[in-house]
């Protein structure tokens, strides 16, 4: 097996402790997604503005004249995922969704929080580090994956017209679009890292956007059946495979997510200056994405997410990614008698209530709407400053 060298040292470790994991996962680190690659590949022979015109024909399934146009491999790709796979029952995805909404308050914290920080403390922090995409425009970056997040739990999200489906879609295409852009980037070592945002980091995301995420609501006290959790679970599972995530990596339950979380962690390398960034871009980013531009105001919030987030992923990564000093003990604990006292306040005493705890639990409701509909323009550089709007 060909191992990108920064994953031997960690290889070995987990290897030792689930040997079929810890080879799937180092393999799916070569592998980018190989359908949709060969179609933006197809699409970039096009003139500017074409390709877009013909994925926005087959995503919103309409104007059959400009599908008949389009380039084969679309076309493939398109009547290949019309079908849901087998194993998605839509209607099981009910309980899933109230829970989600019943849970709203909670769901962007631990998603900012917890598992956000944790995907980005691996190596696929690389490639959203070299493009820029969170660093320099994070305040976006947030509010689009709040939007994704949104959608696909929205009743009949993940149906065809859905717009968690085409989000989902959406995703897949721009994940190839930048794999393509930095295969011929001189700041993408191939050796090193192998492929950028490869399928084992697709698949180790969506195991920590479900099961890991399930797991820090908790902690911040969000409540839910077991009936629930699974729904919840499934629905991040078809988004994955609409993501393009292969059924080799894609994760089965609750169980199996957990685990592939845990034996790709020890796969990853520490983190690194990279991983740093992105989680310090993350968490001030927080503020902005809900409108304070106060300087004083936004440290103030700053400073509560990442004692929070520290709280969530633990003494050892937080210190890994230079968080500021803090304590975890008991923290977890303050915020669920916070989020009990301030609903009676916000309730009777609304002027009374705790602001930071007001403001981090509000995350959710800064999403990118775009009034004309969900663009599918793709990124045509591979440094976001230098890309036009997409």
């Amino acid at each position: 097996m060909n191992i990108p060298h920064a994953y031997l040292p960690g290889y070995e470790e987990a290897r030792a402790l689930d040997p079929d994991r810890a080879s799937r996962y180092i393999a799916h680190t070569t592998i980018g997604d190989p359908e949709m690659d060969a179609v933006v590949e197809e699409l970039s022979t096009l003139a500017p503005g074409e390709g877009r015109q013909f994925i926005e024909a087959f995503v919103d399934n309409e104007d059959e004249s400009v599908m008949r146009d389009a380039p084969p491999l679309l076309q493939e790709f398109f009547k290949g995922i019309e079908t849901p796979p087998d194993w998605v029952d839509l209607s099981a995805f009910r309980p899933g969704i109230r829970m989600f909404h019943r849970n709203s308050q909670l769901v962007l914290g631990a998603f900012v929080g917890g598992t956000l920080v944790e995907g980005f403390s691996t190596n696929i922090s690389k490639s959203f580090f070299i493009t820029g995409r969170v660093r320099e425009r994070g305040v976006r970056r947030l509010r689009q994956n709040n939007r994704h997040m949104i959608e696909i739990f929205m009743p009949f999200g993940m149906e065809r017209e859905g717009d968690g489906w085409k989000l989902s879609v959406r995703i897949r295409l721009i994940h190839a679009q930048v794999r393509r852009l930095l295969k011929n980037s001189v700041d993408w070592d191939h050796e090193e890292w192998g492929v950028p945002i490869s399928a084992a980091h697709v698949g180790y995301s969506i195991s920590a956007f479900s099961a890991r995420l399930l797991m820090h609501m908790t902690s911040l006290g969000a409540k839910f059946s077991e009936e629930e959790r699974e729904s919840f679970l499934a629905v991040w599972r078809y988004s994955g495979h609409l993501m393009g995530i292969p059924e080799t990596i894609l994760y089965q339950d609750e169980e199996d997510a957990l685990r592939l979380f845990d034996i790709g962690t020890l796969c990853e390398p520490e983190p690194e200056a990279e991983a740093i960034v992105m989680a310090h871009a993350l968490v001030n980013s927080a503020p902005l994405v809900i409108g304070i531009t106060d300087s004083a105001e936004r440290r103030k919030l700053s400073r509560y997410v990442f004692g929070i987030s520290r709280a969530l992923i633990g003494q050892t990564m937080a210190d890994q990614l230079n968080y500021p000093p803090g304590i975890a003990f008991g923290v977890l604990t303050w915020f669920r008698l916070q989020s009990r006292v301030n609903r009676a306040l916000e309730k009777y005493l609304p002027k009374s209530a705790n602001s930071n705890f007001s403001n981090f639990t509000s995350l959710l409701q800064a999403s990118a709407f775009d009034e004309a509909g969900i663009s599918y323009r793709l990124p045509d550089h591979v440094y976001a400053e230098e890309s036009s709007e997409w």
